[in-house]
């Protein structure tokens, strides 16, 4: 009787930000088919989501990919659940509103890689810092890129998993990483971030290194860490109008209201890392243009060239961020625009 892993991930309670868990169930000729993973539960009380005295939360299986750094085992993306079958108050996944995805999403993963003992960045010297930003970008050799060895590894498990990973570089600060990832459907771009982040942290556990997803974790002229989140839907990708990428655009900085509604679900700290600096507009104000990288929302030069028929990039979302409620946030905004160009 064959017998498989099972690797049930999870997002926990933890505020302002949350985590990752997991545990492993051991399954008896496992089909390899989601609908073939059980709910299973948890216990609440031990990761911020329920009380002792009624702590049971359940797992309910969204998405499964094989586990290439197992034997014969699965990763196993979840969402949670309260013990009546309800979306838990903290799964982001239950509140995108894409049910017949036509939300294509593309988010660039920034990351720094961490040396637990120097507690710096990877490649930072124990005192002091390395040498200004700049010669790290997309660089190659020792004395630039640190990490390629985890870096590598993850990738070829990513593509070993089935996620769509489309590239990987080397980011501005030294030790800073970048990998992207694409879905037709804003549920599975978040669930392949999720468990692509998984892996990312499992192999560079293997390593003796973290993974810090905080948008700034080092003061200074360095670059912070995003998860620029390129988005399209139908009415997008068949535009053919400048007018409706202005109405969209401008739908995103329509109220003070609407601006906090994005930076509040962006990530934790973003006031750090959203200076009007280092590629960002201020997180006080909103503004959009073609090819800026200086703009909240970036019109890619691409897109414009292609007769206005493609994408927006928004570049404030954060490298912490829940990409499941970046993505819901995206699309309920997009929606109100659509409203106003059947209007016009």
């Amino acid at each position: 009787m064959a017998k498989s892993k099972l690797e049930y991930i999870w997002l926990d309670g933890s505020a302002p930000t949350q985590g990752m868990r997991s545990k492993t169930k051991i399954a008896k000729d496992f089909s390899g088919k989601l609908e073939d993973c059980p709910m299973w539960s948890f216990d609440g009380s031990s990761t911020g989501q329920a009380e002792g005295g009624s702590s049971d939360c359940l797992l309910k299986p969204v998405a499964i990919f094989p586990d290439p750094g197992r034997r014969n085992a699965f990763l196993v993306m979840t969402e949670v659940l309260n013990a009546d079958g309800t979306p838990h108050a903290t799964n982001g996944r239950a509140t995108i509103n894409d049910d017949d995805n036509d939300f294509w999403f593309g988010f660039e993963q920034e990351y720094f890689l961490w040396d637990m003992e120097t507690n710096k960045p990877f490649g930072f010297p124990a005192n002091g810092y390395p040498r200004p930003q700049g010669p790290y970008y997309c660089s190659v050799g020792a004395a630039n890129a640190y990490g390629r060895e985890v870096i590598e590894e993850h990738l070829d498990l990513c593509i070993d998993a089935g996620l769509n990973i489309e590239g990987i570089n080397a980011e501005v600060a030294a030790g800073q990483w970048e990998f992207q990832i694409f879905a037709k459907g804003a549920a599975e771009a978040g669930d392949q971030i999720w468990v692509a982040r998984y892996l990312l942290e499992r192999t560079a556990e293997k390593y003796g290194l973290a993974i810090n997803w905080h948008c700034k974790p080092v003061s200074g002229d360095w670059n912070g860490s995003g998860m620029h989140a390129n988005f399209s839907n139908s009415l997008l990708r068949e535009a053919g109008s400048k007018e409706v990428y202005d109405k969209v655009c401008s739908a995103f900085g329509k109220s003070p209201e609407v601006i906090k509604a994005h930076i509040d679900v962006y990530g934790a700290d973003n006031h750090l890392r959203l200076t009007g600096l280092h590629e960002t507009q201020s997180i006080d104000k909103f503004s959009y243009g073609v090819s800026d990288r200086g703009a909240s929302i970036r019109i890619p030069i691409a897109t414009v060239e292609n007769g206005w028929k493609g994408w927006l990039e928004d570049r404030r979302p954060n490298s912490a961020a829940d990409p499941y409620k970046v993505a819901a946030q995206i699309i309920a905004t997009v929606k109100t625009a659509e409203v106003m160009v059947a209007a016009s």
